[in-house]
């Protein structure tokens, strides 16, 4: 079994590119990622309140004192109808967290498009927009009834000590059995993995984990997807939780 699934964990989507180089030190950033650099997050205070915005790049530089600004973001868990969980590997073209494994698909809400910034339905309505963009999961395939809304984390993360993150986190379940074409730009590796293989998987990655899937993993990840039949029941909509890793 053990084989098997390192075998399905390294499944590569695509050959990766190597980076051109400023100097011996410094690599460029790939043009696609630095692109979406320049797309606008919705800035939050600890309320989750709309309080500003500010693009991809200053949400995510770690200043001097060691301040990252406050933005909202969401993190989906997607499940198959059997209830195995898709988790992916960050691609080498990341500019934050690249090559660490991490949950389905996480972003952010944009503010280059208004009807995100409706709290859980604007949310649900970013999700489904970075689903397409990530996993290449049609659009019509989603509908925002689908995602199942669990909860809020707030938790701050500072990476590598100049990109990193301080997030607002929606999170959302959603079971189905998708088609999934995943873009290469941003994932490196794809795995459906079972809930009786999950300690496998975690002790056999040779790459660290994303904090916010950490986070959620040690504090409620195991106890919904023992119940992916009722979630209803352990969802709390209304508390935003201050989980540490």
């Amino acid at each position: 079994m053990l084989s098997a699934l390192r075998s399905s964990v390294n499944r590569t989507i695509s050959k990766s590119f190597s980076t051109t180089l400023i100097n011996t030190k410094e690599p460029l950033i790939d043009p696609t990622q630095a692109a979406l650099l320049n797309e606008k997050c919705f800035l939050v205070d600890t309320n989750d309140n709309i309080i500003g915005q500010a693009n991809k790049k200053e949400c995510h530089l770690v200043q001097p004192n060691g301040d990252i600004p406050l933005h909202r973001a969401f993190s989906v868990f997607l499940f198959n109808k059997r209830g195995d969980l898709l988790l992916q590997k960050r691609s080498s073209h990341k500019v934050t967290y690249a090559n660490t494994y991490t949950n389905s698909c996480c972003s952010h809400p944009i503010a280059d498009y208004p009807e995100e910034a409706e709290n859980v339905i604007g949310t649900k309505k970013a999700a489904i927009r970075r689903l397409n963009y990530e996993l290449g999961i049609p659009k019509e395939q989603l509908h925002l009834d689908q995602l199942q809304y669990m909860t809020r984390i707030l938790y701050k993360d500072e990476g590598d000590g100049i990109w990193g993150e301080h997030e607002l986190d929606y999170v959302f379940i959603l079971q189905s059995d998708l088609k999934i074409k995943p873009n290469s730009n941003e994932i490196s590796e794809i795995s459906y993995v079972p809930r009786a293989e999950l300690d496998f998987f975690l002790k056999e990655m040779r790459d660290p984990f994303t904090p916010w899937f950490m986070i959620i993993l040690k504090h409620r990840l195991r106890l919904w997807w023992d119940n992916l039949d009722r979630l209803e029941d352990f969802a709390d909509h209304d508390k935003i939780y201050h989980f540490k890793k």
